[in-house]
């Protein structure tokens, strides 16, 4: 193991957390980790993950709130409803939902965001996208970003869904890749979906019991 200020002034320079390189040390995979921070990770969105965004159709978030909790969630759209503002930007909508909000509750407790978007059926690959974030109301995004005016007053091209209540606008800090090896290739079939719905049993009912195990 590196002295603890070797170790140290070698951290500050690469990415990643200062967990990770500890793990990496402990675990002898430094060497490995390296190879890919140096070949595999940037600090922006390269021409070919701009393109790949553009034309997803699903990304899985998580966030956190100020005590570190976490959550996990989803977010679907036509293709390229994430938009690519530029190689260090990118804006994505968010629609009627439950009202929870709560990823959106925590970006306004922690900025700190992750998204990653897997292609189930094309490219069969993954890409991490790693940054900072914050809520912008669609006033905002048409003055910001006038360019994207379309996206924001239309329903980014998905019949019968409502426009986007709100968008939130992501500041790139890392980008790279997630390997093929695992990623299952499915196909995409014809189903139709009730873009805002309040129907509870189109909106999958209570599948899990909870309400019937509550205490």
């Amino acid at each position: 193991m590196l002295p603890s200020h070797a170790r140290d002034q070698l951290e500050c320079t690469l990415p990643g957390s200062d967990g990770e390189h500890e793990l990496q040390e402990r675990y002898g995979t430094a060497t490995r980790a390296r190879a890919f921070y140096d070949r595999q990770v940037l600090d922006r969105l390269n021409g070919r993950m701009r393109e790949f965004i553009g034309r997803q159709e699903l990304c899985f978030i998580a966030t956190a709130d100020a005590d570190g909790e976490c959550d996990a969630s989803f977010r679907a759209g036509a293709p390229g409803f994430v938009r690519v503002i530029d190689d260090r930007t990118l804006a994505y909508p968010e629609y009627r939902g439950n009202g929870v909000m709560a990823s959106l509750g925590n970006l306004a407790e922690n900025g700190h965001i992750g998204l990653l978007f897997i292609d189930f059926s094309r490219d069969v690959i993954g890409l991490h996208v790693n940054g900072t974030a914050r809520v912008a109301e669609s006033d905002e995004m048409l003055l910001t970003y006038p360019d994207l005016a379309p996206a924001v007053l239309e329903r980014n091209g998905v019949a019968g869904r409502p426009k986007a209540e709100r968008w939130v606008l992501v500041d790139v800090r890392e980008a790279y890749i997630h390997c093929s090896k695992h990623i299952p290739r499915m196909m995409k079939l014809p189903r139709e979906i009730a873009w805002g719905t309040d129907d509870v049993k189109r909106k999958g009912g209570d599948f899990f019991g909870a309400s019937r195990d509550r205490g």
